[in-house]
């Protein structure tokens, strides 16, 4: 039995076939096929059900692959408590982001991030809310960037900054000629959401103080519901509704026109707790905080230190 054969095994599961696990550990997959053969002969049992599609384990399979996971586990352990001893930042680090946090931070730092740590290889995935948690509970992320939920299950929660939300108006919009915002100006029917799973329609539903229904039965003959901010930008410029934007957003737009239809809120400002998520058995705790500086040298100390307000979970 050999670490390398666990590996396979573990790949096997993940990805339910023999093609794409070989692909995703680098060989090809006759090589791989027969190591767990191997591996099956030595043991004297079955892993895998060859005749499911997806592949699934046997039920002494899965028993095998919790030892599996454990094991390389430990073998990963080893690995960074020697990287830390030597003061090296090396490996990969699987990071999953929410679209609406990665399109405007992750232009901000992840260039001086790569010159600094260049053996670090980032493996960035942006996926919906949902998507980084479950992904963290199977092992295919190390670590998530999302807006933190008020409950975030058995999964570790790390506050990086407080994101006040902003409202971006159609130019002609009667809340236009007023300088700031309160929540009582808003109405739900105004607005353009994100399609479901995206935790900024939720947010921004909190925000109106209504609900999904109320949305949904909103008496536009048009509903438009997208799957990135930049849509929803452009539909408000053709006088469809309104919609929430992170406040990080605003340095990405240069036309001056746009800026005059950004309208702040008053007190309490509505915003979004963003965080770092991850497993408590997380281990590359370094490269965590490696990262961690990197994004907060870039935040706006405003954010950094500011809580007050209504936070929108």
């Amino acid at each position: 039995m050999t670490l390398t054969q666990l590996e396979y095994l573990v790949a096997i599961e993940r990805f339910g076939n023999f093609s794409e696990a070989a692909k995703n550990c680098f060989v090809t997959q006759p090589t791989l096929s027969m190591q767990v053969q191997k591996l099956e002969e030595e043991l004297g049992v079955i892993i895998f059900r060859r005749d499911k599609h997806p592949i699934e384990p046997t039920d002494i399979g899965r028993k095998i692959l919790e030892q599996a996971k454990q094991i390389l586990k430990e073998k990963e352990k080893l690995n960074v408590i020697l990287q830390i001893e030597r003061g090296e930042f090396v490996g990969s680090l699987r990071v999953a982001v929410i679209p609406t946090i990665s399109s405007y931070l992750l232009p901000m730092f992840l260039s001086n991030f790569t010159k600094k740590y260049p053996d670090v290889e980032l493996i960035i995935d942006e996926v919906t809310t949902d998507e980084v948690t479950s992904g963290l509970e199977k092992g295919l992320y190390d670590i998530g960037i999302i807006a933190l939920r008020s409950n975030n299950g058995n999964l570790l929660t790390e506050t990086l900054y407080y994101e006040p939300f902003v409202a971006f108006l159609p130019p002609d919009h009667k809340l236009i000629n007023k300088k700031k915002l309160s929540q009582d100006d808003l109405n739900v029917t105004d607005f353009l959401l994100l399609k479901e799973g995206h935790c900024l329609r939720e947010q921004t539903l909190s925000v109106c103080r209504s609900t999904e229904n109320e949305w949904i039965e909103k008496s536009s003959k048009v509903v438009f519901e997208s799957g990135n901010l930049e849509t929803l930008i452009k539909l408000v410029d053709q006088k469809f509704g309104m919609t929430l934007l992170p406040y990080l957003a605003l340095q990405y737009i240069k036309d001056k026109k746009k800026l005059n239809q950004i309208r702040e809120f008053n007190n309490p400002v509505p915003k979004r707790e963003v965080g770092f998520i991850y497993l408590p058995t997380f281990i590359k705790t370094h490269l965590l905080e490696a990262l961690k500086e990197e994004i907060l040298k870039v935040i706006p100390d405003e954010l950094k230190k500011n809580k007050n307000g209504l936070i929108v979970h």
